[in-house]
């Protein structure tokens, strides 16, 4: 039977995101091992995103916009703004450093932001690759139709379909949109798989979920449209061990996250050009 995984509230440089993932009953779901779910929030003149340069090791992020943009700076000199539809792909790898703020022109009026960020833990062979960063537009992306279903493959393989950005672990992720009463077959059922509805309403089994719930799925081998409805589909193949977390760090190493935790409070993590002046600083906990 599906089990529902609750998501908790949290602050984030001005604004709350819901985060599900590590989540208490399930630490990962394929090689994801983050989800936020970021707003959705109104923001009025003046006011909105300004996530500061923080650090990640052992992980690639993955930020993908329902509405509004973000401007996404990164120690590899990357600087642009991404906007719905489209992704952006970081590797951390060795250690990366990264913010995420608005433009001028986003923030000077009221704006909405709503999107979702998730992390894939890198496998132990890759954990300490060079760091990366990948933006694909939503043109680039396998968008097709199957039986009246609208789907969007964002990143890895799945109902046929290979996304262009390059995945360390088998995975896959979806987003889907729906009319009411269309039974969707869950992809790769070989592999963990979750449910995270964005809007209206799914059933699955004999339970039926609404927008903001996160679903595991056990046997189930569909989801039905309870209505007019957008969801994403996430997960891969299952991990035998979990790595630890701490902070924006992943290490399958407890002395490699000690490492990156006395290299961000030592300045030692490469700065972004242009994003120098400010930081987050390292939580005590």
């Amino acid at each position: 039977m599906a089990i529902e995984l609750a998501g908790n509230r949290k602050p984030l440089d001005g604004f709350e995101v819901t985060r599900i993932l590590p989540n208490f009953d399930k630490k990962m779901v394929g090689p994801f091992i983050f989800f936020d779910h970021m707003g959705p929030a109104t923001f009025a003149p003046g006011n909105g995103i300004d996530v500061r340069p923080h650090p990640h090791i052992g992980l690639a992020t993955i930020t993908y916009m329902i509405e509004g943009s973000l401007l996404h700076r990164d120690s590899l000199g990357n600087n642009l703004e991404i906007i719905p539809g489209d992704v952006n792909w970081m590797t951390a790898g060795k250690g990366i450093t990264h913010s995420e703020r608005e433009t001028i022109e986003v923030k000077a009026q009221e704006h909405t932001l709503n999107g979702l960020q998730t992390w894939v833990a890198l496998p132990k062979d890759k954990a300490e690759i060079e760091p990366s960063f990948t933006h694909v537009k939503k043109s680039q992306l396998p968008h097709f139709m199957k039986e009246g279903v609208l789907m969007r493959l964002i990143a890895g393989e799945a109902c046929g379909k290979t996304a262009p950005i390059k995945t360390y672990s088998p995975m896959f992720y979806m987003d889907v949109l729906a009319p009411q009463g269309k039974t969707i077959a869950r992809p790769n059922p070989e592999q963990e798989c979750a449910v995270y509805v964005l809007d209206g309403s799914v059933t699955i089994g004999d339970t039926t979920y609404l927008q903001g719930q996160f679903v595991l799925l056990q046997d189930e081998d569909s989801v039905h449209s309870a209505s007019q409805c957008r969801f994403v589909f996430l997960g891969g193949e299952q991990w035998q061990e979990t790595p630890r977390m701490f902070w924006n760090f992943v290490s399958f190493d407890k002395a490699r996250l000690e490492k990156a935790k006395q290299d961000w409070k030592d300045g030692r993590f490469p700065t972004i050009p242009g994003d120098e002046d400010e930081f987050t600083p390292l939580p005590e906990k």
